[in-house]
């Protein structure tokens, strides 16, 4: 099989494109793709436990930590203990934060119009349906205990 016929190239090959492109477009307003994506799943009322942002954006604690302390510092977002768990920490998104959270907000829009005037609706179904279940399939630790068997069994042999 061809590199560019599996599925886990072409998500990071569409990925990295998306990423660039939202970087570019973000670079005059000092926004990220990353910086973007935090601040849009971030509860606007409520905010949002520091610990449940990583899991939502499928990264590892020690990066978000480094980027929320950036976006602290940029006064994009401020940390409040939670009034109802004095051990948690909740983020929320600053006025400044809600400029750069609309601006990001937009340019979301505005990719994804593009691509469903380009994309046929039950393409766009059938794409969220594999990556629904690409997803899965990787936080079953079953599969993971299989890839590291086969790994483990093609060394030996």
């Amino acid at each position: 099989m061809k590199r560019e016929e599996t599925i886990d190239y072409n998500i990071k090959v569409a990925w990295h494109a998306i990423s660039r492109m939202y970087n570019q477009y973000g670079a005059d307003m000092d926004v990220t793709a990353s910086t973007g994506f935090v601040l849009l799943n971030i509860d606007q009322e409520n905010g949002t436990p520091a610990t449940k942002i990583a899991p939502l954006m499928g990264l590892e604690a020690r990066s978000l930590t480094r980027m929320l302390k950036t976006m602290e510092d940029k006064k994009w977002i401020r940390r409040e203990k939670d009034p109802t768990d004095g051990r948690s920490v909740r983020i929320f998104v600053t006025d400044l934060g809600k400029e750069k959270r609309e601006f990001s907000k937009k340019a979301v829009r505005e990719f994804n119009t593009k691509v469903r005037e380009l994309v046929p609706e039950e393409d766009i179904q059938a794409f969220i349906r594999v990556t629904n279940t690409v997803t899965q399939l990787i936080e079953d630790k079953s599969l993971l205990d299989k890839l590291a068997e086969a790994f483990i069994y093609e060394t030996k042999h």
